[in-house]
């Protein structure tokens, strides 16, 4: 420890408030910032109707919800690493160059997973 007090932690309902504001900064955030993850909402949301109504059983409903949820969670933690990377800062580094390019290749991954969970379904 440096001598410094400890910061107050928040415990219970607080803390389950203000996990909800980060969650809601985060999500504003990556909207106003991150055409991707527009992008991917636009498609997600009749996605999700199409699933909800679709005549299939429940885990075959859920897994296709499941995997297009996946794909926001994905681009979400992508946009994430960037904004790590970027804070760093602008120069060229090996390391930051994987770091992005693993997070882009993470959300094509689950986007081909959420293709594959329809068609098998759907066909």
């Amino acid at each position: 420890m440096d001598g410094r007090p400890m910061k107050a932690r928040k415990t219970g309902l607080n803390r389950v408030i203000a996990a909800a504001g980060n969650s809601w900064r985060g999500l504003r955030a990556c909207w106003i910032n991150e055409a991707a993850f527009r992008q991917e909402v636009v498609l997600a949301v009749p996605l999700l109707v199409a699933a909800g109504v679709w005549q299939v059983g429940g885990v075959e409903r859920a897994l296709m919800m499941a995997a297009v949820l996946q794909v926001l969670v994905v681009e979400l933690l992508n946009s994430g690493i960037e904004a790590a990377i970027d804070r760093i800062g602008p120069e060229h580094h090996p390391l930051s160059a994987l770091a992005k390019d693993a997070g882009s290749a993470a959300v094509t991954v689950s986007l081909l997973l959420a293709v594959v969970v329809w068609v098998c379904i759907l066909m």
